[in-house]
């Protein structure tokens, strides 16, 4: 939002949306022109123009026209201003589940703030392409188990929130297999391939719907498992969530379930995996 520096401006909420938009798009994606703001925004093309063209007349230093691509594109400078620089703001944005028009909302209420995630917007944008394209992308990545740069050329498909952080669904070429990787834990320097016949419809964890069905723990007291049951609107004690077979075991990480391991304390716990036989090839 703007800074008390800022010379005084009176915004309309929409226009605030809409310059949000514009900061967004161009900053996380690479560009932006008209058309796409105003399929984006649900406005006509005349609008998004004079949007982009007020933009760029408060943020001047932002974004410049390239007349061969015919689309606006961030500078080397751009600073951002309407947004917070956090990729899972994009991403919800983009996932859906960040509200996609402005809403004028008078009851107090508060979310818990994760930490926010180091992901560079030069790597974001080129990632982005690469789904778009479906292309292959030469990165380099880290993790625990190898914390040294790992050189290797993924696939990706999709972007999936687990909860506390973002992952990107993946065919890793070195793997030979669909993978998840940590958003935040690949390197900036990434180059984009050829296209690749690896996309989401040969992912079979992917493409596979399971059913977890979910009971309160049964060493818990009859007064405790009602309160779960109510709790969860159960039917016949049972919780049956349906998912993709790849998301299975955040699932049951965000229900705070552990399938390998029966916390001592059934209160801690408080559910368990009823059919886990069922479902077992799926988790890790």
């Amino acid at each position: 939002m703007p800074d008390i520096t800022d010379e005084i401006v009176v915004y309309k909420p929409e226009q605030v949306w809409r310059y949000w938009l514009i900061e967004l798009v161009s900053y996380w994606e690479g560009s932006l022109n008209a058309t796409r703001l105003a399929r984006i925004c649900n406005i006509g093309r005349q609008q998004a123009t004079a949007d982009l063209k007020g933009y760029r007349l408060q943020r001047p230093d932002n974004l410049y026209y390239n007349s061969s691509l015919k689309t606006y594109l961030p500078t080397q400078d751009f600073q951002y201003h309407w947004i917070s620089g956090d990729v899972a703001e994009y991403l919800s944005w983009v996932s859906g589940k960040h509200a996609s028009a402005f809403v004028d909302v008078h009851i107090p209420c508060q979310c818990l703030q994760h930490p926010s995630r180091n992901v560079p917007a030069e790597l974001m944008r080129k990632l982005v392409r690469s789904i778009r394209e479906q292309r292959r992308i030469e990165v380099d990545y880290v993790s625990l188990t190898n914390p040294d740069h790992d050189g290797r050329v993924i696939v990706p498909h999709t972007f999936v929130n687990t909860g506390l952080r973002w992952h990107l669904r993946a065919w890793c070429e070195k793997a030979q297999a669909y993978r998840d990787f940590v958003l935040s834990r690949f390197r900036p320097d990434a180059s984009l391939l050829d296209v690749s016949p690896n996309g989401a419809g040969h992912d079979e964890a992917w493409n596979t719907e399971v059913t977890l069905v979910l009971k309160p723990d049964p060493r818990l007291a009859e007064n405790k498992r009602t309160v779960l049951v109510h709790d969860y609107s159960m039917q016949d004690g049972e919780l049956r969530l349906k998912t993709r077979a790849a998301l299975a075991q955040y699932l049951l990480q965000e229900m705070h379930i552990n399938h390998k391991i029966l916390d001592g304390n059934p209160d801690a716990q408080q559910l368990i995996l009823a059919n886990l036989d069922d479902v077992r090839r799926w988790l890790f």
